[in-house]
């Protein structure tokens, strides 16, 4: 069942759209913190976002473009304003198309109708833009990149599984051994100092977003992602 997220300030808009959308079989999920839109968009996972422009502290073409790092499901710009240079910038931001208020709920449903359509075919899931995030700390997995307060870093494909296995298990110690077996196919001739060649890599990387004792050596064990961190000053 496709899942839909709603960004409307408006809650007299936002529950009438979430009443009419619900009819239809669909998921709906309604923002209330407005601060923190990529974040629920990562734990959401919507096939399908509805977006309003005029939003308390940034306006929707900001956070279409903060959304369009995470991930490439449809957008449509719901508002009020009218104006082509909205609709434009609606599109350049990265929406897929533009409802101006006031609108037909039988208008969103068959637009919403058949951008899901268009998007995924045979209702299959694509897995290519998967994110994992933490605390504002993102590993794009098709991109092989890590973001942080809009600084993005390219990863080498040893960085990335290290850091996508740590991440995975943030909080919990991992045993090198099992770093090594996520690294490497056969660790036969693998020696114990490659591992923490590659580990300090990872660490300078991101040093260089200005995170600091996030990635903890376990003595004698392995290393522990740390669910907080500091910043270097």
């Amino acid at each position: 069942m496709h899942k839909i997220l709603i960004i409307e300030d408006d809650k007299k808009i936002a529950t009438l759209l979430k009443s009419h959308i619900e009819k239809y079989d669909f998921h709906c999920y309604i923002i209330e913190d407005f601060t923190t839109i990529k974040q629920s968009v990562l734990e959401v996972q919507p096939s399908l976002i509805l977006l309003d422009i005029n939003l308390p502290r940034y306006d929707g073409f900001y956070w279409c473009r903060q959304i369009r790092t995470v991930t490439t499901c449809p957008i449509i710009f719901i508002s009020a304003r009218t104006g082509e240079m909205d609709q434009v910038m609606a599109l350049e931001n990265g929406g897929d198309d533009y409802i101006a208020k006031p609108f037909h709920i039988e208008i969103v449903i068959a637009k919403i109708k058949s951008l899901l359509r268009r998007t995924y075919g045979s209702y299959a899931v694509d897995s290519n833009s998967k994110v994992t995030e933490l605390n504002g700390l993102y590993l794009h997995h098709h991109r092989l990149e890590l973001e942080y307060a809009g600084q993005i870093l390219e990863l080498s494909k040893r960085e990335f599984a290290l850091l996508d296995c740590l991440l995975t298990k943030h909080g919990q110690v991992v045993a090198r051994e099992q770093l090594l077996e996520a690294l490497w196919d056969d660790t036969k001739f693998v020696d114990d100092n490659t591992l923490s060649v590659n580990v300090t890599r990872v660490r300078k990387k991101l040093e260089l977003l200005n995170i600091k004792n996030a990635l903890e050596t376990i003595r004698g064990v392995g290393y522990r992602f740390n669910k907080t961190w500091s910043k270097n000053t």
